[in-house]
């Protein structure tokens, strides 16, 4: 067993960041629930623009589509999307029994496009659980004020939810304000708090955008100190009677997710902030790089604490000079955004080329039905 079985002895749930059709078709996705103790996957706009550009792997499941009179670039993507979802959905479904419902999540992100719009989210997040129709679903909503909204309609409607973009601790506490009022919702109509969420918190790149302003020995340790924060916040909100008595209905806690875990600064190791970040009741979604570099090399020194002494400590530092937690988180929120946005752009002209390249080589297999 390597070191990745450590994090699940440890408390923590490692998830795989990283879909594409070919890890479903050779069994590697299989293979890495058990060498690498993966127990959930999780998907944004720029992971399937790397896999569907990559290659030839969604060239069939294209051509069927454009058989069937599918032409829009996006309807296009979510055709091939929610395939290779409830796919993973499936391999994962074992995971997700014997948990309790605990892991075995495969996300599916809303388009970027609604990051503001809490009616178009909501809509959207239900057609999605209603395309994939899987227990073990969950919806990707950014962490926006709009995206709040959206995420305690989804939760009282019973659709599980990944809040991803966060950066601060203001933004995950409205989040997990936001599960704790869709719970409440679904008790108070007297439905069961069978759904369940996570809080995507984005690490790495504190560090790297900070590091452009701070001094050299404040560098890559920013980041650590506001996951530290925000750990020992979620723990405490684990200990309140407004949790204890969702808790004894049935709820089950919205887990902090670690997510942008891959080391940015090449003075550091890979497993960086793997290594920093472990914590009971927590999950850690790895890039494929991070995946492999943890296992073969990385080792833990320790669990992540409750005393924020030293974290406090960094971020007062931080701000003195320049960087302070809730202004950069903010930034890096509408930065992320933008990403994704060109990403999601940068898949439909992908998808767009394949349209037209696919329409060339077979003009008869590609036409629309009739």
């Amino acid at each position: 067993m390597g070191a990745l079985h450590d994090l699940a002895a440890a408390g923590q749930s490692v998830w795989y960041d990283n879909i594409q059709r070919a890890l479903l078709d050779s069994g590697a996705l299989a293979d890495y629930l058990e060498r690498y103790a993966v127990t959930g996957v999780t998907s944004n706009p720029t992971i399937f623009e790397q896999a569907i550009s990559g290659g030839t792997d969604y060239d069939e499941a294209v051509a069927e589509a454009l058989a069937e009179g599918v032409e829009d670039p996006e309807a296009l993507f979510w055709r091939v999307a929610v395939r290779d979802i409830q796919d993973a959905a499936d391999l994962l479904a074992p995971i997700h029994r014997d948990t309790g419902g605990l892991d075995g999540y495969v996300s599916l992100e809303l388009p970027p496009r609604l990051a503001h719009d809490t009616d178009g989210s909501i809509e959207m997040g239900l057609e999605l659980a209603r395309r994939v129709d899987r227990p073990n679903l969950m919806v990707k909503v950014p962490g926006t004020p709009a995206g709040m909204g959206a995420i305690e309609e989804l939760i009282a409607q019973g659709v599980s939810v990944n809040v991803t973009l966060l950066f601060s601790l203001s933004q995950w506490s409205d989040t997990a304000e936001a599960y704790l009022r869709g719970l409440e919702r679904r008790r108070g109509a007297g439905q069961p708090l069978d759904v369940a969420s996570v809080a995507s918190f984005f690490v790495s790149r504190i560090d790297a955008a900070a590091n452009e302003v701070l001094p050299d020995e404040l560098h890559n340790r920013l980041a650590v100190a506001n996951a530290q924060l925000a750990y020992a916040a979620y723990r405490g909100l684990l200990e309140s009677p407004r949790w204890h008595a969702l808790a004894e209905a049935g709820a089950t806690p919205q887990r902090l997710l670690w997510a942008s875990t891959s080391a940015k600064d090449p003075r550091l190791e890979e497993g960086h902030y793997v290594t920093a970040l472990v914590a009971d009741g927590t999950v850690n979604t790895m890039p494929e790089r991070t995946l492999r570099a943890f296992d073969r090399d990385g080792a833990m020194t320790g669990t992540l604490g409750l005393d924020t002494a030293r974290a406090q400590e960094v971020a007062a530092a931080a701000s003195d000079a320049g960087v302070g937690l809730e202004p950069l988180g903010r930034r890096l929120q509408q930065e992320g955004e933008g990403s994704f946005a060109a990403s999601f752009d940068a898949l439909l002209a992908c998808l767009e080329r394949k349209r037209e390249a696919l329409r060339a080589e077979s003009p008869r297999a590609a036409a629309p039905s009739s």
